[in-house]
């Protein structure tokens, strides 16, 4: 660039060359200096709360008669267009900056003062009117809450409802097919699909009880505790009165911390809510599983049902068609898995009054809740809605399955049930043929005692 390109900015370490056309200034321009690590600039959702907080936080000093109207004003305008994303260009700090996230939180002061002196048509101090009554150690552990609590809101928990609501609209549907069980991967007793799906959506139904739980700490703001917790150059209202306008716009009911030390030292709410996403990561791994198992084949696998074919498998091997939807879901359980780890250290890092690891805490916690919800979509509406069930296989392996003979125990003994189950693997005989020539039991006692349909409902049949 040429120096007109630039324009010069000082702060209290001195002058240096800021772009000409950024509206940020001297602060944000050391933090590029200094982090060129990622090329990963906080997320939007991040960006947003921040200024959201900001907004509030005019709102709050104009009530508390700490600012004057027009300045208010002239801020909260310039704040709603950073939380429009209006502005995401002049947000480019790296993730990996300074712990407390400072540098955000001046990226934020400066830009929104820079656009409100234009409103203005006066000028707007980044740390006098834009960060009044505030401070980066309380902002950005609110940030983190607030950004993350609307993205579970307004994301996750539809996301997994709309996962619920397919799975328990297929089970419906495939309520009546009987299947063989599975445990340690080898033949049990009979199952429907229904009841199999039904497993499924309870796990789903457990994790959005377990997010709603963690929730409710989730909307405990840090703010108003300034520097260290003890709301120094802050107005004994400012916290209560931001938590208000913040609930007001979001439509979730925020409150201040009842620990000011405790939201601004720790991120155990954050540990513990990344916590609940990799127990969702978990489930829905399982579910992706079991989907490509009972998919593989369609000759040398499984078999039972087929996934909707939406793009070519292979490269070289014609007509080859892959659990794709499966695939990408279990890559971002991995990847919430690890987000988790990353999350658990960070929450460590809480030395004394503050925790110095907050834009970490912050990403990736949003990047599980984002995935998580994009995820969960995606199962629901392009694998688990279209998926067809091949009810000749499924029945051509429930007729031959030997462990069929558990439900004859109570008639015959464990002993006998073995030795008829032995011969009819070995021979590749229905159970229930070899079960007429080895015991006493007629053919509609048979009939009744090994009716897969009525297996499923468990009990015993006499």
């Amino acid at each position: 660039m040429s120096d007109k390109e630039f324009r010069t900015e000082k702060d209290s370490m001195g002058e240096l060359q800021v772009p000409a056309d950024a509206k940020w200034g001297a602060q944000t321009q050391r933090a590029v200096n200094n982090f060129p690590i990622s090329g990963l600039p906080m997320p939007r959702q991040f960006i947003a709360a921040l200024g959201l907080v900001k907004w509030a936080a005019a709102g709050a000093n104009a009530e508390l008669g700490l600012i004057g109207p027009n300045l208010a004003i002239a801020i909260q305008k310039a704040a709603l267009q950073v939380v429009a994303g209006e502005h995401d260009a002049e947000f480019p700090i790296d993730v990996f900056q300074t712990g407390s996230g400072t540098s955000s939180n001046m990226n934020a002061n400066e830009v929104i003062a820079s656009i409100a002196t234009g409103i203005r048509g006066s000028a707007v101090h980044p740390n006098d009117h834009v960060n009044m009554s505030q401070s980066s150690n309380d902002v950005i552990p609110t940030c983190v809450h607030l950004s993350a609590a609307m993205a579970i809101q307004g994301q996750l928990l539809p996301a997994l409802r709309t996962l619920t609501v397919t799975l328990e609209k297929k089970a419906d549907q495939v309520r009546h097919v009987v299947k063989t069980g599975r445990t340690h991967l080898m033949d049990a007793m009979p199952v429907t699909l229904g009841q199999e799906l039904d497993g499924w959506r309870a796990q789903i139904d457990n994790g959005i009880a377990r997010l709603s739980d963690s929730m409710l700490r989730l909307k405990a703001l840090a703010q108003g505790g300034t520097a260290v917790g003890t709301g120094i150059n802050a107005h004994p209202k400012f916290g209560a009165k931001v938590a208000v306008l913040i609930s007001e716009h979001t439509h979730i009911e925020f409150r201040p911390a009842a620990s000011k030390f405790e939201a601004m030292s720790t991120q155990d709410t954050a540990v513990e809510v990344s916590g609940q996403l990799r127990v969702l990561a978990v489930s829905l791994s399982k579910i992706a599983n079991d989907l490509r198992w009972m998919n593989s084949g369609p000759l040398a696998g499984i078999g039972e049902i087929e996934l909707p074919a939406l793009q070519p498998g292979s490269s070289i091997m014609p007509g080859k068609v892959n659990p794709v939807i499966p695939e990408a879901v279990a890559m971002v359980c991995a990847q919430v898995i690890g987000n988790d780890a990353t999350i658990a250290i960070a929450g460590q890092s809480g030395n004394f009054q503050l925790n110095v690891m907050l834009p970490v805490v912050a990403y990736n916690l949003l990047q599980s809740i984002e995935l998580l919800s994009n995820a969960s979509t995606c199962l629901a509406e392009k694998a688990i809605a279209g998926f067809t069930v091949n009810v000749d296989n499924i029945n051509r392996a429930l007729d031959r399955n030997p462990i069929l003979v558990t439900a004859l125990n109570p008639v015959i003994g464990y002993e006998l049930g073995a030795a008829i189950a032995k011969k009819a693997y070995a021979e590749g005989r229905a159970v229930k043929d070899v079960a007429r020539e080895m015991t006493d039991l007629t053919t509609e006692e048979l009939d009744r005692l090994l009716d897969p349909a009525a297996l499923t409902e468990g009990g015993i049949k006499n």
